[in-house]
């Protein structure tokens, strides 16, 4: 939820702005156990990242690190804060957050780069991942739904769900 996937960001993300309602939701739900995740510039880009931000030069201009800022509301309601300047976001302080064996719930942008790449890089160290499908957005709508497509192959240690299935499983089952 940075302001580089902002419209008019050179990382503009379709459905960037209409993500703030249900992200709010899931944040208010899962209270201090919600980490903010963010894409960061490397010091040095090494590999096939050096290839990368040749391709994504602007980001890269002096003054763009503010770009990769968290967007409001989320600057300040951000209680934990993760960096790291790879797609995947799965490292030791989000496992730690984790806990062995845990579940991890991922929403944001983008379904086709960071959340995918988190997704499976969480499940083959054996946690189970919960995608939210409508508090998620990709660089565009038909790469939104083919990660969704391709994140739902790897049940049952990944499920796509909802904001309302969210909210309702924390909410646990209902009492007649």
């Amino acid at each position: 939820m940075q302001l580089v996937f902002a419209s008019g960001a050179p990382w503009a993300t379709p459905g960037f702005e209409q993500l703030e309602r249900p992200v709010a939701r899931l944040v208010e739900a899962f209270g201090d156990r919600v980490a903010f995740t963010r894409f960061v510039l490397p010091s040095e880009p090494q590999g096939s990242w050096a290839t990368y931000y040749q391709t994504w030069a602007e980001v890269m201009r002096p003054g763009a690190a503010r770009l990769f800022e968290l967007a409001h509301p989320w600057a300040t309601l951000a209680s934990s804060t993760i960096d790291m300047p790879t797609f995947s976001k799965w490292g030791p302080e989000l496992k730690a957050g984790v806990g062995g064996g845990g579940e991890l719930v991922l929403c944001g942008v983008a379904t086709d780069c960071c959340l995918l790449a988190t997704a499976l890089a969480a499940s083959d160290d054996g946690v189970h991942v919960r995608v939210v499908s409508d508090a998620a957005a990709g660089a565009t709508a038909e790469a939104h739904r083919s990660a969704l497509f391709v994140l739902q192959g790897f049940a049952p240690q990944i499920l796509v769900t909802t904001v309302a299935e969210e909210l309702e499983r924390l909410a646990g089952p209902s009492r007649p």
